[in-house]
């Protein structure tokens, strides 16, 4: 009788081969068990900064930038030549970092949450150059006071300089104004800004039609930012 041992031998590797997709290997495994912990660290090292976790790095009154993904974000940027569209304060509740903001009506939104929000989960967290000296526990306590005022208004989507409605930049700068009299950045009329491009005047259409108030005061997250007594303490 004759034996086909090429056959036998294509049959030896056929089994070998099935067997070994069927039983995954120990270094699968140990590829899988890889790639699980870097996803683990990736997500613990989320809200981290050089020096620590990003709340640990955190006080009171610090200010956080973001870009949104609001419909009116791309307008606020071109108009105010800015990346950062959207910004808040922070306070600390029960010992977490909370963002006290300006959206659909003023509210407090957990630090995880916010920073989820914006554009790329990038943020930049700036503090007063002179934090050590001007807020104290008293001061601190002024700007809550002032903050409280605030909560439940609604969002101001014309932007105009009264308590009745608010936006995200005029939130933090009347806090600071009337709590501990700071004002970050200085005020501006709505004509100083760039209003050529066209979805900036889209959006002034939207919201004014034919009547926009050029006089208007106004500050903007851009104006923020850059305010020079301000240093960055954490950012992604």
């Amino acid at each position: 009788m004759h034996i086909n041992h090429s056959s036998r031998r294509r049959e030896a590797v056929r089994r070998f081969t099935v067997a070994s997709i069927a039983t995954p290997s120990a270094s699968f495994f140990a590829n899988i068990k890889r790639k699980l912990f870097a996803f683990a660290a990736l997500s613990l090292l989320y809200l981290s900064g050089c020096g620590g976790s990003l709340a640990e790095q955190l006080r009171d009154g610090d200010i956080i930038f973001h870009t949104s993904q609001s419909a009116q974000s791309i307008a606020i940027q071109k108009a105010t030549h800015s990346r950062y569209s959207h910004m808040g304060i922070i306070f600390f509740r029960d010992g977490s970092p909370y963002v006290y903001e300006a959206i659909n009506t003023v509210r407090y939104t957990p630090l995880k949450k916010w920073i989820a929000r914006g554009d790329g989960g990038h943020y930049v967290v700036k503090r007063l150059r002179e934090a050590d000296r001007i807020l104290t526990t008293q001061a601190v306590g002024k700007l809550r006071q002032a903050a409280r005022q605030f909560q439940g208004r609604p969002y101001d989507l014309t932007f105009e300089w009264s308590d009745n409605r608010i936006y995200c930049s005029e939130l933090v700068w009347k806090i600071y104004d009337r709590g501990v009299g700071v004002h970050i950045g200085r005020l501006q009329k709505l004509r100083d800004f760039d209003l050529s491009d066209a979805t900036v005047k889209a959006k002034m259409k939207e919201r004014y039609g034919n009547d926009i108030p050029m006089e208007e005061a106004v500050i903007s997250p851009g104006e923020m930012f850059s305010f020079e007594g301000l240093k960055v303490v954490a950012e992604q």
